[in-house]
């Protein structure tokens, strides 16, 4: 019985990566909330939405029934970092504070724009047909 599982190898890999932007954006997110709101409100609940998307998708990612949750959780990601990354470009009047996802995540080595298209690719990758 050799059925690939996500957890392993790249795929365990992956979900720590998850779980460490789930770690840090959620608790930077909740400090800032908590002492600047008002400095970029914006910016800062952009922030926590990226959270708690990491925190879905780490979970979605690490548990075979949830696959599809973790499609549709890191589509939105993925979505998320092209429409954040647009907007802090073209508005960044909006963005008094970087965000996670600001400027395609810049601000975090591009990790926010790579990650959920490796996620995605290794979602596709261990498909069963």
């Amino acid at each position: 019985m050799s059925t690939p599982q996500k957890n392993l190898g790249v795929g365990r890999l992956l979900i720590a990566v998850y779980a460490v932007f789930a770690i840090s954006s959620s608790a930077r997110a909740t400090y800032q909330l908590a002492t600047k709101f008002e400095e970029a409100p914006l910016a800062y609940s952009l922030s926590a939405l990226a959270g708690l998307v990491y925190i879905v998708a780490t979970i979605a990612l690490a548990r075979p029934k949830f696959r599809r949750l973790a499609l549709i959780t890191i589509v939105f990601e993925l979505a998320g970092v092209i429409a954040v990354g647009l907007l802090s470009f073209t508005l960044p009047e909006l963005f008094a504070h970087p965000s996670v996802w600001s400027k395609f995540g810049q601000g975090y080595g591009y990790v926010p724009l790579v990650l959920p298209v490796l996620g995605l690719l290794w979602l596709r990758k261990t498909h069963k047909n």
